[in-house]
């Protein structure tokens, strides 16, 4: 089995260390560089492509979001995770604008950070509990008469972000490789939990919500 091939960017030395040691431990996994600042993260991904570049939003020279829309240039088969201690929902929202594919906290466990390098590996975009939990606490504090939103799954989310690019259920079945029965599945659980009535209410509801990434 081919492994997934890692670029970690962060400058603490200890983290980038840790995650070296937690995923080449994984037979899935196998980290081809680390990288202390933005400009190595950069030219590594250039000379490496990396499959997944696990990208510390807050370094010193520059951001990383800045970082992440020049890999994107550069080596635009890297799909890129956001990682940050920043745990507003407006952080991972921007990543995910910029052509991040995933934003995880320094909050989120060891298994939840496999499960987002798996999921965006997969072609599929991940959103960490803790943002999740965040965007439903923002949405009541705002006091709008809407559900919680953390009982949607990360392939709730997902459909409910390709139905705001205006994707049919045959459309999203395809690049999500997944059957078109499957599609209607998660389209009808959507619409139970976020308590909508019909197709056009999510579509309503997707338009205007603080959740389309």
């Amino acid at each position: 089995m081919e492994k997934i091939s890692v670029l970690i960017a962060d400058d603490h030395k200890l983290i980038r260390e840790t995650w070296s040691f937690i995923l080449n431990n994984d037979p899935r996994f196998t980290v081809i560089a680390e990288c202390a600042d933005t400009e190595q993260a950069i030219e590594m991904s250039k000379l490496k492509r990396p499959q997944i570049v696990l990208m510390d939003i807050n370094m010193k020279e520059s951001s990383g979001f800045e970082a992440t829309e020049k890999i994107r240039k550069v080596s635009p088969t890297s799909r890129v995770i956001g990682v940050s201690m920043h745990s507003m929902p407006s952080y991972a929202k921007r990543m995910l604008q910029i052509g991040g594919k995933g934003y995880v906290t320094k909050n989120s466990s060891k298994e939840e950070m496999i499960n987002a390098i798996l999921e965006v590996h997969h072609g599929r975009k991940y959103i960490c509990e803790e943002i999740k939990n965040n965007i439903s606490e923002q949405v009541l504090d705002e006091g709008k008469d809407m559900p919680n939103i953390n009982k949607l799954t990360n392939r709730e989310l997902q459909i409910i972000n390709l139905i705001k690019e205006g994707q049919s259920s045959k459309e999203i079945a395809a690049h999500l490789n997944i059957s078109l029965k499957t599609v209607e599945v998660h389209r009808h659980n959507v619409l139970r939990k976020l308590k909508l009535k019909n197709a056009a209410a999510l579509v309503n509801f997707v338009n205007s919500s603080i959740i389309g990434f």
